[in-house]
């Protein structure tokens, strides 16, 4: 992670949130800051459940590349189920940082190229913070205090200072609460062990 800029690729399904938490951690980027912040999404077939991908780019100075970000230092996906059809470490900077919503520890898994492995469930801290709308839980802000303890890029105050001016009232408090327990629960392995392609 020592390049210009921070770049992290977020993986997702469509309707799981991954723009809005690559918009809501630029922002907390910015308060912590980080002077130049950018959030991307990009989209491939554009429906409910289909593979998405959102980008954040982020410096202490002005950022001037607005591309795709191609060699991510941090990838986050929200679905582990992800893992079966994307190949989420393509690009991914020399031990990156790969952060996963899932019940499993770190050393579950393992990738084709040597990576530094977070886990978090994030369904789970959501949940328990009351994020559910219409019997889906919102996981996806929960995640963001995962990314805070996982990479030490971004603090948790700011990340949470960020979910207050995104949300209003109880909305706002549940999801401090998820990214808070999220944050707590936590786990960060070594690098993986390699897998052959």
């Amino acid at each position: 992670m020592n390049n210009k800029y921070i770049e992290v690729r977020w993986h997702g399904r469509g309707g799981q949130g991954a723009v809005t938490a690559a918009e809501i951690l630029a922002e907390a980027a910015y308060y912590d800051g980080y002077k130049g912040v950018t959030a991307a999404p990009f989209f491939g077939a554009e429906r409910r459940g289909a593979p998405v991908i959102a980008t954040n780019r982020f410096a202490r100075e002005a950022v001037r590349t607005f591309s795709l970000v191609q060699k991510p230092a941090v990838v986050v996906v929200l679905d582990e189920s992800i893992l079966r059809v994307v190949d989420v470490t393509a690009g991914i900077e020399p031990d990156g940082l790969i952060i996963l919503n899932s019940p499993k520890p770190p050393e579950a898994f393992t990738f084709k190229v040597p990576v530094r492995i977070a886990a978090t469930d994030a369904t789970r801290y959501a949940t328990e913070a009351g994020l559910i709308i219409s019997g889906a839980v919102l996981f996806n802000t929960a995640i963001l205090g995962g990314f805070a303890k996982a990479t030490g890029l971004i603090s948790l105050e700011s990340i949470e200072k960020a979910l207050r001016h995104h949300f209003q009232g109880p909305a706002s408090e549940k999801n401090v609460l998820g990214a808070r327990l999220a944050y707590e629960g936590t786990t960060i392995s070594g690098v993986s062990k390699q897998v052959c392609a």
